[in-house]
């Protein structure tokens, strides 16, 4: 448990308070500081995958948490957003029921010795909707509305497109690549 991979998960983690404190401040700098704790808690994702794969510190924990890491981070900023009265809640349902849907197929496949690892397609899900809620969050100030908006339909759609493949891939038939024996998905991230 102690590697940097999954230290750098723990981060984020422990970066989400100070990204909804700074989220929820009055002051006139409390967005930006939002953003930028949002950006270093979502670049921590990528750090730790690579950290890793590089260094063979692929642990089960690891592959439990950082999922888990990352939907923990854009609730809090879905709910956070929602409470402020900044983004309409059906948005965010939209987005946090298809992160533990697809957590628990995952934990459903775990259970009948399968591990669904992300695709290409949950990865542009999760910079697309990274790159939603930092439109969103500086909607008011610096971003245009429209893009804004447009940003978050965009990552709406990819959510829940990646959501059914997600679903497709734990459907009984044949064996897919993305899912695989967790022995031989030890080595992946």
């Amino acid at each position: 448990m102690s590697n940097l991979a999954n230290r750098l998960t723990l981060l984020r983690i422990i970066l989400i308070p100070v990204f909804v404190v700074f989220l929820l401040s009055q002051v006139s700098w409390g967005d930006w500081a939002a953003v930028a704790v949002f950006v270093v808690a979502a670049l921590t994702d990528s750090v730790d995958g690579y950290v890793a794969r590089k260094h063979d510190q692929i642990t089960v924990f690891g592959q439990f948490l950082d999922p888990l890491a990352d939907k923990l981070l854009i609730s809090a900023a879905l709910i956070t957003l929602v409470g402020q009265g900044r983004l309409s809640a059906w948005l965010a349902m939209i987005i946090i029921t298809r992160e533990f849907a697809v957590s628990g197929l995952r934990l459903f496949a775990w259970a009948n010795g399968k591990i669904i690892v992300a695709s290409s397609l949950g990865k542009i899900k999760t910079v697309s909707q990274v790159l939603a809620i930092i439109f969103w969050i500086l909607k008011p100030t610096v971003i245009n509305p429209v893009l804004a908006d447009v940003v978050m339909g965009v990552a709406v759609v990819i959510t829940v497109v990646s959501g059914i493949d997600y679903y497709l891939k734990i459907k009984p038939g044949p064996e897919k690549s993305d899912y695989q024996d967790q022995k031989e998905a030890q080595h992946l991230k």
